[in-house]
């Protein structure tokens, strides 16, 4: 009972002496005196799993299994189930303006970026994952993979768009109420970015990916999918003139989508502002059409495939693959999942061309690495991003971090 009351105790006086002024305080000189924090209360950025762990699940196991033995009681009764849009096979009107703003926000972003990096340097260890903006890189040392040097430094080297906005593909799916796409269909079924083939599902059309729009929708009758159009097909067929193998027919790539929004203008702070406007409509679009529409990812690597399930192919190489055969743990997928935040090393001061160092490491904050280059541009945060940067952290010199408390 004393260890909680001497802890009480000393928060107490904490309180205190945060309370009284500086000037009261005797033997501080006033003028040179600068307050520091060494705590890190911040809980936004997410914690690196382990290669033996899983992401940790939106839904709980408690939860799905319950609605897994409500379907199976359900499908003992030969009854019709009703589905709403998108279940029924049907697209959900008031969310296809959102696509098409998330497409073009997407585009808006690749050419703000691609504009950024003639003028803003992009690092990345050749060893791990870790990602620099800006130059000179720092030189902290968390490089702790196998192969890296004992001193933990990083092997620098130039990087490109693709490490700091990460393409993650998914299977394009022609009618995504049907069938899984199976390990011997791999190489016969196009894959594209994932945002992408989310927007083609929530209305954007493509000419290049094509995909069924059903005039009527599916029914479910004792777990059994019946879909009464293809009794009655249209007579106009939009899979008509569909080659079976675009795999190497690829036309629009990520290299080439950053064309076509082609900017011209030199002003760096302008395009900074436009790509962080693009960046924040693109990832608040997204968040919505993953509401209605589903988006599965692997509990233990990075893969995702937009539809109502996971594929069949069997290339997972994670934690206890030879136990599922290669097969992935499907789980719904969240936001950074289709748009994974690279974390790098927040540069307060803009100006100063010294690196960051080991020693003042527990001072700097972070951010998502397209996030930095448009703040190292110019652009405004937004204030969601205010606790992980910590710009109300001031970090001291090297002479005076041992006096920090």
């Amino acid at each position: 009972m004393m260890l909680p009351r001497h802890a009480q105790t000393i928060g107490y006086l904490l309180e205190r002496v945060i309370q009284v002024p500086v000037a009261q305080l005797r033997g501080v000189n006033t003028r040179y005196c600068v307050w520091y924090s060494t705590v890190f209360t911040c809980n936004e950025l997410p914690r690196k799993l382990n290669r033996f762990e899983r992401k940790p699940p939106v839904t709980s196991f408690n939860e799905l299994k319950r609605k897994a033995r409500q379907k199976r009681k359900e499908r003992q009764t030969v009854h019709e189930i009703i589905l709403q849009p998108p279940e029924n096979g049907l697209l959900v009107e008031e969310l296809i303006p959102v696509a098409h703003e998330v497409y073009a926000a997407r585009s808006q972003l690749l050419s703000s970026v691609s504009r950024l990096l003639k003028y803003i340097a992009i690092y990345k260890c050749s060893l791990c994952e870790e990602v620099h903006v800006g130059h000179p890189p720092h030189k902290i040392k968390t490089c702790n993979v196998r192969g890296s040097p004992s001193s933990k430094e990083h092997s620098w080297a130039k990087g490109g768009i693709g490490h700091v906005l990460p393409l993650v593909e998914s299977f394009h799916l022609y009618d995504r109420i049907g069938r899984a796409v199976s390990h011997d269909e791999m190489l016969e079924v196009d894959q594209i970015p994932a945002i992408v083939e989310l927007c083609v599902q929530a209305g954007f059309d493509i000419p290049e990916y094509p995909t069924r729009r059903r005039a009527f929708p599916v029914y479910c009758v004792a777990g059994r999918i019946i879909d009464f159009e293809k009794r009655f097909p249209k007579e106009i067929s939009l899979g008509k003139d569909i080659e079976a193998c675009g795999f190497w027919y690829k036309k629009k790539r990520l290299d080439e989508d950053t064309k076509s929004m082609a900017m011209h203008c030199d002003d760096i702070q302008a395009i900074a502002v436009r790509g962080m406007k693009a960046w924040e409509k693109m990832c608040t679009g997204a968040s919505k059409l993953m509401e209605k529409y589903a988006v599965q990812t692997c509990g233990y690597c990075p893969e995702v495939q937009v539809g109502p399930k996971g594929h069949r192919v069997r290339n997972c190489q994670a934690y206890k693959h030879q136990m599922r055969d290669g097969q992935h743990a499907w789980q719904e997928a969240t936001i950074n999942d289709l748009v994974p935040p690279v974390y790098v090393y927040h540069i307060q001061d803009k100006q100063s061309r010294k690196p960051l160092v080991n020693e003042l490491k527990r001072y700097y904050g972070m951010l998502p690495a397209v996030v930095e280059l448009f703040a190292q541009a110019g652009a405004p945060v937004e204030k969601n991003y205010a606790c992980t940067m910590r710009e109300d952290v001031a970090v001291p010199e090297m002479d005076e971090e041992k006096w920090v408390v």
